[in-house]
């Protein structure tokens, strides 16, 4: 062995647990600190307790309640999405493409996606409704969760 490179051996080492426990052994180290032992570990007293010195439980029921939150918050907003049966306010189009749906008679949102099962050119077709307000009402539609009609699926120029 090479001499002076290997650590001084202490027989009498004393480690002392979180708890209060304190015992003797030999180590590298004159005096060890450890947050469990054979006193208060969980398996060793048959006592029902998590042991979390870093906090990770804690965070894993945080992630979990995190996750149940946004799995009802998806839920939630995929039970408003499935009515079509609602006003075009609820849309927020905008006051002209609003105004310009409203004077062709379209109360719902149901009425605007029976039109376009015909194709786009009979939205087109109502006064005060353009390519850009058709890109508009589609785009907000298919946000709000509604299914666009295969037949006005692209727009054709």
């Amino acid at each position: 062995m090479k001499e002076n490179i290997h650590p001084t051996y202490h027989s009498q080492a004393t480690v002392v647990c979180a708890c209060g426990n304190t015992w003797k052994t030999g180590s590298t180290q004159e005096k060890i600190r450890v947050d469990v032992c054979s006193k208060c570990h969980p398996f060793y007293t048959g006592e029902q307790r998590i042991v979390d010195t870093e906090g990770q439980v804690e965070r894993f029921y945080k992630k979990l309640r995190a996750r149940e939150e946004y799995v009802k918050e998806q839920e939630t907003q995929k039970e408003t999405k499935v009515s079509a049966d609602v006003s075009l306010d609820t849309l927020e189009l905008g006051t002209r493409v609003n105004n310009a749906l409203l004077d062709a008679e379209f109360e719902t949102v149901e009425d605007i996606l029976d039109v376009l099962e015909g194709g786009e050119q009979a939205l087109l077709d109502v006064k005060g409704v353009g390519r850009k307000s058709l890109i508009d009402i589609k785009k907000t539609l298919r946000e709000k969760g509604y299914e666009i009609p295969e037949a006005a699926q692209e727009i054709v120029v």
